[in-house]
């Protein structure tokens, strides 16, 4: 047998070809000239690179499903049809040029109480004021991230309509080509905020306990399982811990992880943190697998893992040794964009190359 990691998976009708994928990255980079939100040159040369060298599953960026939902003035969005124009142009190309027949899914997000933040490289930090293109925020509360302005607490009304528009994002995501959808509840964005009761301190049917604090999260979920048809597979992304005393803990995801497959969850992209400032994590290679591993291991729910994996053998001993179903690269892919390509090599597997770069197969080292 050759290596784990590159042994197929089916998730509902999507076969991917193997376990090596792109875990989503933002790029902060819709300038005004393409329209707000809008994915351009930019994110088709990014996402592109992933697809000619042997991804089997790319990400996209989170995309917001409304306005106020992005993460910063640049980010992308999926809440009109140009954007969802600008996202099937991407679609197209990926599954055009995908070296290992590549599939691509979007992770539909809103940033809650974390939104209109700047962006990493813009030499500043905290919430963008209206003269720079921000907007006021909304969250489970009033209560603020520190260091950013305070949102509103959202209405009845208002999370209905959230609930709707991750509904409409799924169904211009269908619209625009792509393979799967993840859902985003994880890193101190909305979801994440309803889910914590270090953030939602709501006394309605939205938050108190558990059932409570997650009833957003699944609703959600309801919401965009009963819009995209039923051979999609569905991704969530969670904060498996707070790594706050008080907040989310690894049982509390195993019982989340539970739930949402009854509602439809097909795989489960285990992160961690983000939602206070206070958090303390031990960073570290591997340092989230374990969670991705014991939500897998008790629930039976496929998993996904991140997090400063790096090597061809580190992927390969997290797939193997069945802590996960499927590795997501980031930053070594921001670094090498053909690592698919290069821990074929390295683990003795045969992974097929772009026909313009084929004079470039390594015969003795990569």
């Amino acid at each position: 047998m050759g290596p784990a990691l590159f042994t197929p998976l089916e998730l509902r009708s999507l076969r991917l070809q193997h376990r090596g994928w792109v875990s989503p990255m933002c790029q902060y980079s819709c300038g005004p000239e393409t329209g707000e939100g809008v994915p351009n040159d930019w994110h088709l040369m990014h996402l592109g690179s992933f697809a000619t060298g042997g991804a089997a599953l790319i990400l996209t960026e989170a995309a917001a499903v409304n306005p106020v939902g992005r993460i910063s003035p640049l980010d992308a969005g999926l809440y009109n049809e140009e954007q969802a124009a600008g996202w099937e142009r991407i679609t197209s190309f990926v599954h055009r040029h995908g070296t290992a027949g590549t599939k691509i899914g979007t992770q539909l997000s809103h940033a809650g109480r974390k939104a209109s933040s700047y962006w990493p490289f813009s030499g500043k930090q905290g919430s963008v004021p209206a003269s720079d293109g921000g907007w006021d925020t909304v969250g489970p509360g009033t209560g603020a991230f520190d260091g950013y302005a305070a949102p509103s607490a959202m209405t009845v009304q208002e999370i209905d309509g959230v609930i709707a528009d991750f509904a409409a994002a799924a169904v211009r995501a269908v619209d625009a080509g792509f393979d799967t959808i993840e859902i985003h509840g994880a890193h101190g964005y909305l979801l994440h905020q309803f889910q914590s009761p270090l953030v939602n301190d709501r006394t309605d049917n939205w938050g108190g306990d558990e059932t409570g604090r997650n009833r957003l999260t699944l609703a959600v979920v309801d919401a965009v399982r009963n819009v995209i048809p039923d051979s999609m597979p569905l991704l969530l992304r969670i904060s498996a811990t707070d790594w706050a005393e008080g907040g989310i803990d690894t049982e509390a995801s195993v019982r989340l992880a539970r739930a949402a497959s009854d509602h439809g969850v097909d795989l489960l992209d285990v992160s961690s943190g983000g939602a206070v400032a206070h958090q303390r994590i031990p960073v570290g290679p591997g340092y989230q697998t374990g969670f991705a591993a014991r939500i897998r291991r008790e629930t039976g729910v496929r998993t996904g893992t991140v997090g400063l994996l790096t090597s061809a053998g580190q992927a390969e001993h997290a797939v193997a040794t069945g802590q996960a179903d499927g590795v997501f690269i980031a930053r070594a892919a921001l670094r090498d964009p053909h690592w698919w390509l290069r821990a074929a090599f390295e683990l003795g597997h045969e992974l097929a190359w772009p026909p313009p770069y084929e004079r470039a197969i390594p015969r003795h080292s990569f």
